[in-house]
């Protein structure tokens, strides 16, 4: 891959399925059986950020990580379920969401297709923490229906601290939600993206810390609740009790999460780092998920039922 001078080109092997050709499809299934698929979102993610942040988050790591296992991934899918980051009808956000239902079977057409061709081993890798809310149904039928290897890989910032910890990528404490919603590490994923884009787009001047608080209605009735990050609990005395259906400007004023959520501390070469662990350990996922043994047993895109 070339990155505009950041990264030498390491090969002329094309691994983004969209760019091959069925030749160059069959090739790759001499080779292996699994196939990467990006999970993005467009969404808006506070005053500073872009609305394609957590399509940065998994497409450059799985464009990485599939050179460095060696595996082909399909195009970045951009559109994810987002309906909490809409602002009010008429106010524009940025924000594009496809329904849960139609973004399951989104998923479910596009896995469907792939076994189709051949792959046995299908590895989604989502950007963005609320496609997990309503992926699971695409790909239980995908898996009942055909017998291949289904899994919902975690690119999202939400889980990069997990994935980080012990190596001092991470400058925010806990309070200040590094993961979540425009902080620490999606600023710094799309600083690195922007260096290699060439044009501006991250804008830090455009925001401030800010704090995330308990949704108004609640906070008028009652002094016990607290908000910390952007999870759809209530947290009632410290304890997560409630899961409720809440939009994200009920509890964050510019769509930046924490307490306060803090961008500052980001940089490029940070972003560049986080993205380059992240497909190195995405890659050790991938080349463990080759050694499992699945028969495909329902391979006909027309032999499929789930609506």
């Amino acid at each position: 891959m070339e990155w505009e001078g950041e990264r030498e080109v390491k090969n002329e092997k094309i691994y983004n399925l969209f760019r091959c050709g069925y030749l160059d499809v069959r090739e790759w299934l001499r080779e292996t059986d699994v196939v990467l698929i990006p999970l993005g979102s467009t969404e808006q993610h506070g005053r500073h950020l872009p609305v394609c942040t957590d399509s940065i988050a998994t497409e450059l790591p799985c464009m990485i990580a599939a050179e460095l296992a060696n595996v082909p991934y399909y195009q970045l899918i951009p559109f994810g379920y987002s309906p909490q980051h809409f602002h009010p009808a008429g106010t524009a956000s940025g924000t594009i969401t496809l329904s849960a239902a139609t973004y399951q079977n989104v998923l479910y057409e596009v896995g469907r297709s792939l076994i189709h061709n051949g792959f046995n081993k299908l590895i989604f890798a989502t950007g963005h923490t609320s496609n997990m809310k309503v992926v699971d149904p695409a790909l239980r039928a995908l898996r009942y229906e055909t017998g291949a290897f289904i899994c919902c890989y975690r690119n999202d910032a939400e889980a990069a601290p997990g994935l980080l910890a012990g190596t001092g990528l991470i400058e925010n404490p806990p309070e200040e939600a590094p993961g979540w919603h425009g902080s620490e590490v999606e600023t710094a994923e799309c600083l690195y993206f922007e260096r290699l884009y060439g044009k501006k787009l991250v804008h830090l001047e455009r925001t401030d810390k800010e704090w995330t608080h308990p949704p108004k209605w609640i906070t008028d009735v009652s002094d016990k609740f607290s908000k910390a990050n952007g999870s759809p609990y209530l947290t009632m005395n410290g304890l997560d009790v409630a899961w409720v259906p809440m939009d994200h400007q009920e509890y964050s004023d510019t769509g930046l999460i924490g307490r306060p959520g803090n961008p500052f501390t980001a940089s490029a070469e940070k972003g560049r780092r986080i993205v380059d662990k992240k497909a190195e350990i995405m890659a050790e996922f991938i080349n463990e998920v080759k050694k499992i043994k699945v028969e495909v047993k329902n391979r006909d895109y027309c032999n499929r039922t789930f609506r």
